[in-house]
């Protein structure tokens, strides 16, 4: 399958840098958000992430603009019809999942890829909501996009292996490193991630350390580049606790039962560094 046009629904921090990525791999992009304010301050931060490519001589003013050049915005998913694979990047509920991918398979041509950035919500679930859920897959990339290598690849139970093999080279092509994972609750990277950030969430709660000594020994002690508690931060509170919540939903093992803690924060907006604060604050 010829990919040159690849759609992306949400022009938040997954989809803006994933349409950097792709920019700077030749695609074309259509970016899709509710409205052209979100995608306004898209555009903005996809230039200002070229620009530091340009900085670091990766790339030239010239190669920059043409990359610009390929990126167009819409508020309506039919403006996605002609795209050739479409990255879903919309919050982590799955009714507004549901929404998204009913109106993908109608707008969308019978041949393009579905695949959606979730990561815990189960892909059969989603491609279900389609007629065509032998092209619908899981494409979970990590935070922050531009700079992180992996992408769990997500087979639901119709999957086809055309649609997995479209979807690995993909993700080589924009750089990555594609790894195949189950459709199980959280996959392969949360279903290990969630359960330690929430128990250093329960140790901070116990006061057994302050936020800084449960950093430090995670980076210090276990080689980790940052502590779980920066790291909820990073990836936003409220995505740790929906992520949780599907795992203990979907696992029914008490062991994913979320943090007490973590849900008051989410609850006073707390969320981390999108809000300004979580265990850390942030200009």
């Amino acid at each position: 399958m010829d990919i040159k046009t690849i759609g992306v629904v949400g022009a938040g921090t997954m989809g803006r840098g994933l349409a950097q990525v792709a920019l700077v791999q030749g695609l074309k992009v259509a970016l899709q958000d509710l409205e052209m304010k979100i995608l306004g301050a898209a555009k903005t931060r996809i230039d200002q992430g070229l620009s530091r490519l340009v900085e670091k001589g990766q790339l030239s003013d010239g190669q920059k603009n043409e990359m610009l050049r390929s990126l167009t915005v819409f508020t309506s998913l039919a403006e996605l019809r002609n795209a050739d694979f479409v990255v879903e990047t919309a919050p982590e509920h799955f009714e507004v999942k549901r929404q998204i991918f009913q109106e993908l398979d109608k707008a969308c041509r019978p041949a393009a890829i579905l695949a959606t950035n979730t990561s815990s919500i189960s892909i059969t679930r989603i491609a279900a909501q389609t007629k065509r859920p032998d092209k619908v897959i899981g494409m979970h990339f990590m935070n922050p996009v531009p700079a992180m290598q992996l992408v769990e690849v997500v087979s639901g139970c119709e999957t086809s292996a055309e649609t997995l093999n479209v979807t690995a080279e993909l993700a080589k092509r924009l750089g990555k490193t594609p790894v195949a994972a189950r459709d199980f609750p959280g996959f392969l990277a949360n279903r290990i991630l969630m359960p330690m950030i929430n128990e250093a969430i329960f140790t901070l709660m116990e006061g057994v350390g302050d936020v800084e000594a449960i950093d430090t020994v995670m980076r210090l002690g276990m080689n980790h580049k940052m502590g779980p508690l920066a790291l909820a931060d990073l990836i936003g509170l409220d995505v740790c606790l929906a992520t949780l919540r599907s795992l203990q939903e979907g696992l029914g093992e008490p062991k994913y039962r979320p943090c007490p803690l973590l849900v008051q924060m989410v609850d006073a907006g707390y969320l981390g560094r999108k809000t300004g604060k979580g265990f850390y604050k942030y200009a």
